[in-house]
C-alpha cells in the first residue's frame, strides 16, 4: 500500500465498502492512482463472528472477482455454489424450476458473506502500489472546481483529484453534501435473516416461496446450513426478531411448507426496512455515483450488491479509456458516457422487483391465478427458464469487460 504523503490524486472514493473497494482494485490496477478513504477500518477475518446476511454473487460478478483477482481467496474462505433455484407461490399451485446445466454452466451463482469479499478485496488493495488507503478517515468538506475536485478530511489532510465517486451507501453523506437528488418510496416491508440449520439437505438449490406479506428465501451454504431472508411487513418483524428459537423455528418451517423439514438450529436474527431509492443523476462534473449511493432495489431477487459491481467496473472501464485516449475523466462528457450505460439497466431491474413484489405480495384471487399460471408457463417453456436463468446470472445486456466471458476454472464445490 503506497503511504506516499501527495495530496493529488487521479480519483478519490469515499467509501471503502465492496463496491467502493472492486473500484479501488478495477482502477488502481489500470494504474490509476486512487485515494480510498473508510471511515471504518475492518477487523480481522478471525476477530468477524459468521454474518446472518449473506450475498447471492451472480456469474458476472464472479466474473468481476476473477479478473482482479481476488476470488480464490472469497472461495477459499467460505464461496458455497448453487446449481438449481425453485420458486413457488404459497397461493396454488405455480412452481418454476431452474437448473444451471440447462445453460451448460457449472452453477447459477454463489453465496458469501459480506466478510469473506471485503477481506479478499482489501487483500489486494494492500498489494497495489497505486492505491492509498485513508482508514479510518472521513470526509468533511468536498469542494468542486472546474479543473478538480478537492476532498477535506477530519484528519485536517488535504486531498484533490480529477474526481470524487461515492460509494458510501444509500444514505450516502457524500450524495447529500454534493446536492444530488433522489426518490423512491417505502416499501412498508422489512427483511428479516439468520443462519439457520434444516433436517432436510438444501440439495445445492436456492428455493424461493411466494407468501403474501412478501417472500421467503433460503440461500444454501455449507455443512447443511442455510441463510434465509424472509421478507414480511414490517409491523410484523419485531415480534419474529424477540420471537424464542422454538416458536421462530415452528414459524419458519411453517412459512415454508416444511419443503426441508424441520429448523435444527438458528443463529443470531437480524432486520432492516426496505426502501427504493434511484438517484435523478448518477453524475455531476467531477463526480459519480456508484452502488447504493445511486440505487437501492427491492432483495427478492438479491441483486443490490451485484448492480453495484457492475457500476463499479463500467465506470472504472469508462475512466481508464477516457484517460487513454488523453480526456478529463471526470468532465461531464466523460461521466455521463457512465451513466447512460447503467441508470437504464439499473432502473429496469428496480421496476422488474417491484412488479414482482407487488403482484406476489397479493392475496386477491384474479392475482393468484394469473402468478400461478406465470409461473407453469415459465416452467414449462425453455427459452422463457433460460432468459430468466441469464438475466438473474447477470449475464445479459451491455456487460463491462471485467465482467464479460472469459475461460473460468470450474467450482470444486
Amino acid at each position: 500500500m503506497n503511504s506516499s504523503s501527495t495530496s493529488h490524486f487521479d480519483a478519490i472514493i469515499i467509501g471503502g465498502g465492496i463496491v467502493g473497494a472492486t473500484a479501488a482494485c478495477a482502477l488502481g490496477e489500470a494504474g490509476v492512482r486512487v485515494a480510498l478513504i473508510e471511515a471504518r477500518a475492518p477487523l480481522a477475518l478471525e476477530e468477524q463472528q459468521p454474518d446472518p446476511r449473506v450475498f447471492a454473487i451472480t456469474r458476472a460478478s464472479e466474473r468481476i472477482f476473477r479478473s482482479l483477482g481476488v476470488w480464490e481467496a472469497m472461495h477459499q474462505q467460505g464461496a458455497f455454489a448453487f446449481s438449481d433455484m425453485e420458486v413457488w407461490d404459497a397461493g396454488g399451485e405455480g412452481v418454476t424450476h431452474f437448473d444451471c446445466a440447462e445453460l451448460g454452466e457449472s452453477c447459477l451463482g454463489h453465496i458469501i458473506e459480506p466478510r469473506f469479499i471485503q477481506a479478499a478485496l482489501w487483500q489486494r488493495l494492500q498489494t497495489l502500489a497505486t492505491v492509498t488507503l485513508f482508514c479510518p478517515a472521513r470526509f468533511e468538506g468536498i469542494n468542486i472546481l472546474d479543473d478538480r475536485v478537492d476532498v477535506g478530511l477530519d484528519n485536517s489532510q488535504q486531498l484533490s483529484a480529477d474526481l470524487v465517486i461515492a460509494a458510501d451507501g444509500s444514505r450516502s453523506p457524500v450524495r447529500k453534501r454534493l446536492g444530488m437528488e433522489t426518490h423512491g418510496h417505502d416499501y412498508r416491508q422489512s427483511s428479516l435473516v439468520a443462519l439457520v440449520k434444516t433436517s432436510e439437505p438444501h440439495r445445492n438449490t436456492a428455493w424461493q416461496r411466494f407468501l403474501p406479506g412478501g417472500p421467503l428465501a433460503f440461500l444454501p451454504m455449507a455443512d447443511g446450513w442455510s441463510s434465509i431472508v424472509w421478507t414480511l411487513p414490517t409491523e410484523n418483524t419485531e415480534r419474529l426478531l424477540t420471537a424464542d428459537k422454538e416458536q421462530f423455528h415452528e414459524e419458519l418451517a411453517a412459512a415454508f411448507e416444511h419443503r426441508l423439514g424441520t429448523i435444527l438450529e438458528s443463529g443470531e436474527r437480524e432486520a432492516w426496512p426496505l426502501q427504493r431509492l434511484h438517484a435523478e443523476r448518477y453524475v455531476i462534473p467531477r463526480a459519480a455515483l456508484v452502488g447504493d449511493a445511486a440505487h437501492a432495489i427491492h432483495p427478492l431477487a438479491g441483486q443490490g450488491v451485484n448492480l453495484g459491481l457492475l457500476d463499479a467496473a463500467a465506470l472504472a472501464e469508462v475512466i481508464v479509456a477516457a484517460r487513454q485516449r488523453g480526456r478529463d475523466p471526470g468532465s461531464l462528457a466523460v461521466l455521463r458516457r457512465y451513466e447512460r450505460w447503467r441508470r437504464g439497466d439499473n432502473l429496469l431491474m428496480m421496476m422488474a422487483m417491484d412488479g414482482i413484489n407487488q403482484v406476489f405480495s397479493n392475496s386477491q384471487s384474479p392475482l393468484q391465478r394469473l402468478r400461478n399460471l406465470g409461473l407453469s408457463l415459465v416452467n414449462r417453456s425453455g427459452l422463457a427458464r433460460r432468459q430468466f436463468m441469464k438475466h438473474a446470472m447477470g449475464l445479459g445486456g451491455d456487460l463491462p469487460k471485467h465482467a464479460a466471458a472469459r475461460e473460468e476454472i470450474p467450482s470444486s464445490d
